[in-house]
């Protein structure tokens, strides 16, 4: 019988309290964390706990459902060339968060393991449970509270305590190489791949826009680089002018927006290359009108990793 789980990472301010997750149902999931950690060290560390938990069960299939391309390509694609390596990359930096990656190396021998990409955020029942209860732990680091642990696989099995000790070596030097670092930025194109696949460009610019309202993705520097162009500005609803530096440096600090609506008004293509988004956005008791345009400058992919170039809201009254 074939067992299958989620599994997910969060980190409030990535390096920050972090925490991770797999579930499998209400009663077969196990969360844990550390006071400081990233958020890729959390994906990583679900899949290996769970492989952990699942090893008294090592002759059955295992299904992972995992919204981190950076994740499956590092253990489906990248992970024999590293070794062959000495754990480097092919540009002769040392892998990020190898201790984990050897881990799981060593957990991965002799199961049988499918890892299956889904969307984050977007109401899969499973990989919401994981990504919840990552973010539960997270944010009890965070508040300095006990975090919540769950009940394991739930046979009876026994698992290793969750380690508050997070894995040595990476934690910082991480979100400052995720920007560049090559192995990453194909994970994020294969992404967009994954994306505008079957769908058209407009319909892959408002699920990116929406992206960039959710509060893991504007508290994270890293993900806000890849989205946001070179040359990215912003005429904010107050009217201040605003660059990419000044929107990196600011939406990682700003409090979350709470829960949001978004109504699209037009959704236009103005050619292969650009596409310019109306919205109305409310948040709370306020409502703005939003106007983006993005675009698209990379050939790594067939329709390259959309960019947003430039933004403008105004308050509505």
């Amino acid at each position: 019988m074939t067992i299958t789980a989620a599994a997910d990472g969060s980190a409030l301010g990535n390096p920050g309290p972090a925490g991770w997750a797999w579930y499998i149902d209400e009663n077969t999931w196990r969360a844990g964390g550390w006071p400081h950690g990233t958020n890729n060290m959390g994906e990583l560390k679900a899949v290996l706990d769970l492989l952990e938990s699942t090893a008294h069960r090592a002759d059955e299939p295992l299904r992972v459902l995992c919204d981190s391309q950076y994740v499956i390509n590092s253990v489906t694609k990248w992970m024999p060339g590293w070794k062959k390596k000495n754990w480097t990359k092919k540009d002769g930096k040392p892998v990020l968060n190898v201790e984990l990656m050897k881990a799981l190396d060593a957990a991965l021998r002799g199961r049988d393991v499918h890892f299956e990409w889904v969307k984050g955020h977007a109401g899969h029942e499973l990989n919401e449970a994981a990504d919840q209860r990552a973010r539960a732990v997270a944010t009890a680091f965070q508040a300095g509270r006990p975090a919540p642990e769950g009940p394991g696989f739930g046979d009876g099995a026994a698992a290793p305590a969750p380690s508050r000790r997070a894995p040595a070596g990476d934690r910082e030097r991480e979100t400052l190489e995720d920007r560049h670092d090559p192995d990453l930025l194909a994970a994020l194109a294969a992404h967009e791949d994954e994306l505008a696949r079957g769908t058209t460009a407009e319909q892959a610019v408002e699920a990116l826009e929406r992206d960039l309202l959710r509060e893991d993705v504007r508290a994270d520097p890293g993900r806000l680089a890849q989205l946001l162009h070179e040359g990215f500005a912003e005429v904010g609803a107050a009217g201040a002018w605003c660059s990419r530096a000044d929107v990196l440096e600011r939406l990682p600090r700003e409090p979350s927006l709470g829960p949001v609506d978004v109504q699209v008004l037009s959704c236009t293509a103005l050619g292969p290359a650009a596409v310019h988004l109306v919205y109305r956005l409310t948040t709370g008791e306020r409502t703005s009108l939003r106007s983006s345009l993005w675009v698209r400058e990379d050939s790594r992919t067939e329709l390259g990793p959309w960019q947003l170039r430039f933004h403008q809201g105004t308050w509505e009254v």
